[in-house]
């Protein structure tokens, strides 16, 4: 009886699905755009970015990354 609720329900919402009107096709404006001939360099030096490497054993950022729980322990038979 169980099963054939769920199909009936199952069956039910499908067909409400697909009985769904669709909204048409939207069109896209293509916008025309010129080749341009010339170009001129300018040479812009970008900001680099330069990372940190802790070489410390006591840097926040190495205890954080190995931490340890009572679980990583070894245990004595």
């Amino acid at each position: 009886m169980k099963t054939l609720i769920t199909l009936i329900f199952v069956l039910t919402i499908g067909v409400a699905a697909q009985a769904q009107d669709r909204t048409a096709e939207v069109k896209v404006e293509t916008i025309e755009m010129t080749i341009v001939t010339s170009t001129t360099e300018n040479k812009v030096e970008k900001e680099q970015k330069v990372a940190r490497l802790y070489r410390r054993a006591n840097s926040t950022v190495k205890k954080a990354l190995s931490f340890t729980t009572k679980r990583n322990k070894a245990k004595l038979a």
